[in-house]
């Protein structure tokens, strides 16, 4: 007896334990919120995402600044002395005409726009990634823990046979003791998994990454366990019994559609037109210049005012002693290294988008296993393990032997259940397509 107080003793301490470790997560208020919402609440208030849509307003401006006209200058010439006699004084204005730079400057910068315009997509898209599997990963910690604390009642059960068999000299003391580890046992691993909880909404929250004041509010999934046969509704995840197409059915088309592959393909539009803007450069630019001219009394040959105005033109930059060549040499450059770079970018996306695929098809034989065999024949070996106890037929040894089985297969399945959705959420991502209809034979 005084076995089974000291390990009363030690459960105390650790139910003790856990109540403090966890306070502080009590104490911040915590939010529910569907994956629908977290997603919008995302695209709305992500603070790297409004950084990102800045550099677009950059870029916007960008084009203002390739298209400016060049500011005109005010002249004044005056002669003093006896320069000046005979000679008109001058005040006038001179505008510098670029030919042929401002609209390839425009164009190149409307090019870096677009392409920007894509880099925020991805970064949407991606942010939209972080947040669907930072939530599926939370539910998943939720729903582990959720069944832990099953497999504590139905220790606590064992515990309480045991110990009626005990006071019926059914059983040795011993069996008690046992009862009791694994019921121990058990309290250890909930207070793991409330830890892996909590930082699972931490890292859910950091996905989310929203401007918060003194740290208010803590986001948490509105789901506490993940759906056993249907699926997130926002995961649009395809059913795990469905026999999935080939990869080469899907691969080529879907290649062209990833977003950065799109990003590396602007960059050859953009690096062409760069070389348009550098080549230019060696067209020279005209200065116009004209104005008002007068020569005072005191100045004019005559001894009369005189009035009358001056027009005038400059070639300047012409291209005699320097032709950019080099510029042009490295545009040229540019564009050979981004085509070469366009299509690395392609065989990498291919060879992603095989990996991805491949690793989703292994977790939905697993998942479909699991629903089909594993779940069934342990819920099954289970209850049968428990009756034989009661009716003396077999010792706790056998039955908590069968209760720690049976533990490891649920909490596998609800990782292979985890791993079936985030799998298919990095599928998502090489494909770069949230709506990705892996069974569209247009693809």
């Amino acid at each position: 007896m005084y076995k089974i107080s000291r390990i009363k003793i030690l459960t105390f301490i650790i139910l003790i334990f856990t109540s403090s470790v966890f306070s502080s997560v009590s104490a911040q208020e915590i939010k529910k919120i569907t994956l629908e919402d977290a997603i919008e609440l995302a695209l709305s208030n992500n603070l790297d995402l409004q950084s990102e849509r800045i550099n677009l307003e950059l870029a916007k401006n960008d084009i203002k600044t390739a298209n400016r006209l060049q500011n005109p200058e005010v002249n004044f010439f005056y002669n003093y002395g006896k320069a000046g006699k005979g000679n008109p004084q001058m005040i006038g204005a001179s505008e510098l005409i670029e030919l042929s730079k401002r609209g390839p400057r425009k164009k190149l910068a409307q090019a870096g726009l677009y392409k920007m315009n894509l880099d925020v997509r991805l970064k949407e898209f991606e942010l939209e990634m972080d947040v669907r599997e930072t939530y599926v990963d939370l539910v998943g910690a939720k729903t582990i823990l959720n069944y832990l604390s099953k497999q504590q009642q139905l220790m606590q059960e064992f515990l309480q046979i045991s110990q009626e068999k005990l006071k019926n000299n059914e059983v040795l003391e011993t069996d008690v003791i046992q009862a009791q580890i694994a019921l121990n046992r058990i309290i250890t691993q909930i207070n793991s998994a409330k830890a892996s909880v909590n930082k699972a909404r931490n890292d859910f929250n950091k996905a989310l990454n929203i401007k918060q004041e003194n740290n208010e509010c803590l986001y948490d999934a509105y789901e506490d366990e993940l759906p056993g046969e249907t699926v997130f509704i926002a995961l649009k995840t395809p059913d795990y019994k469905e026999q999935m197409p080939p990869f080469e059915r899907i691969s080529q088309k879907a290649v062209e559609k990833r977003l950065d592959v799109q990003t590396a393909k602007q960059l050859i539009d953009i690096a062409k037109k760069n070389l348009t803007v550098v080549s230019h450069q060696r067209i020279p630019d005209i200065q116009i210049f004209g104005g008002y001219a007068y020569q005072p009394q005191g100045y004019s040959d005559t001894g009369e005012f005189r009035t009358g105005a001056y027009a005038g033109a400059n070639l300047n930059n012409i291209p005699l002693f320097y032709t950019f060549k080099p510029e042009i040499k490295n545009a040229q450059l540019q564009i050979v290294r981004a085509q070469t770079e366009y299509e690395s970018s392609k065989n990498k996306a291919l060879k992603e988008m095989n990996s991805a695929y491949e690793k989703f098809l292994a977790s939905q034989t697993n998942l479909r296993f699991y629903k089909q065999k594993l779940i069934k024949d342990s819920e099954k070996l289970i209850n049968i393990s428990k009756k034989n106890y009661i009716e003396g037929k077999t010792d706790i040894v056998s039955l908590i032997v069968m209760e720690q089985s049976y533990e490891e297969i649920i909490i596998g399945y609800v990782n292979a259940l985890a791993d079936y959705y985030t799998d298919w959420i990095d599928f998502l991502r090489t494909v770069n397509s949230e709506d990705f209809d892996i069974f569209d034979n247009s693809l």
